[in-house]
């Protein structure tokens, strides 16, 4: 049976702090948010926006956007950060790939983004599934970008061959934070790995986007952010996203600050700078919020930089 974070409920709790004016959302109550909802129930699919409490769900849902989450809605990891639920996941639904593509024929959508839980009970990370996904999409949604926000597919050495066989227009991955908080914000990853996974992608074909995101408030230092920034950019990664940490529970890691908009600005002001084609810097910005807009504008800034040079 599946457990909604058995690892962390002997952790210490840690009180949630009032969120300030600027971090406020709506609730949904428009009757598009409601069409979308039924699509993803009709289909049986889970999305990122539901499990992972998104604090953009309302303003995504009434546009008819939603991020697709693949291979489960149990992740085999139980980092602090996160809210999707840790244990043993259920088998892979083999009807997937098709249910997504059907499901983005009826929303309409220019652009979509396709993420997951971690499975590293799969000998090749979910690798094949998320190919055969893209397939299904490009076969019955060929006008539409695809954009996949994968794990790290730590061990999983056959994971990157698999993928490299049906690329999608963009490639994510998250770094999430900085290399110190590693250790109890992101305990089953490796920092250097996700960075070699984001720069090998790059690697196997030069056209493709890659983008990565970090959370901010977890209590990082400045300068930390920008070391990360100058260590994607080694990685030629092109798209940044930098958001706030909000914490999900008082079992799950301590919101050490609310970082105000002033100083996401400076973090967007000094991303470009070091050479990033796209950043989104704000308080709600997660890696999929306005993903059809800034895939637009990533390919506008692509081609002004090819011709620049």
């Amino acid at each position: 049976m599946n457990v909604r974070h058995p690892e962390k409920i002997n952790r210490q709790s840690n009180p949630i702090p009032k969120k300030p004016y600027w971090i406020r959302v709506k609730a949904p109550i428009s009757n598009l948010f409601k069409k979308t909802r039924d699509i993803v129930k009709k289909n049986q699919l889970t999305t990122v926006c539901e499990e992972a409490s998104c604090p953009n769900i309302s303003e995504c849902w009434q546009k008819k956007h939603a991020t697709f989450m693949i291979l489960g809605d149990t992740c085999t990891r139980a980092c602090s950060f996160c809210n999707v639920k840790t244990g043993r996941p259920n088998n892979v639904d083999q009807f997937e790939p098709y249910k997504i593509s059907n499901a983005v024929k009826e929303l309409g959508l220019k652009h979509v983004v396709i993420t997951s839980v971690d499975r590293d009970d799969l000998e090749d990370g979910g690798a094949q599934h998320f190919v055969n996904v893209i397939n299904s999409l490009r076969k019955n949604c060929p006008t539409t970008t695809i954009e996949i926000l994968t794990p790290d597919f730590l061990k999983k050495p056959i994971a990157k061959n698999i993928l490299e066989l049906s690329l999608p227009d963009v490639f994510n991955h998250n770094l999430e934070t900085v290399p110190r908080l590693y250790a109890t914000i992101r305990p089953g990853s490796r920092y250097f790995v996700s960075l070699e996974l984001l720069h090998d992608m790059k690697k196997r074909k030069s056209s493709l986007f890659t983008k990565s995101g970090l959370m901010v408030g977890l209590g990082e230092k400045k300068e930390e952010i920008y070391q990360v920034m100058d260590d994607l950019r080694s990685a030629d990664v092109d798209f940044l996203t930098i958001g706030q940490y909000l914490q999900p529970t008082e079992k799950h890691a301590k919101l050490e600050k609310f970082v105000t908009p002033e100083e996401f600005e400076n973090y967007k002001a000094m991303a470009y700078a070091k050479g990033f084609l796209m950043v989104s810097s704000s308080p709600l910005t997660r890696s999929s919020y306005h993903a059809s807009e800034d895939f637009s504008i990533m390919k506008i800034a692509r081609e002004k930089n090819t011709l620049s040079n």
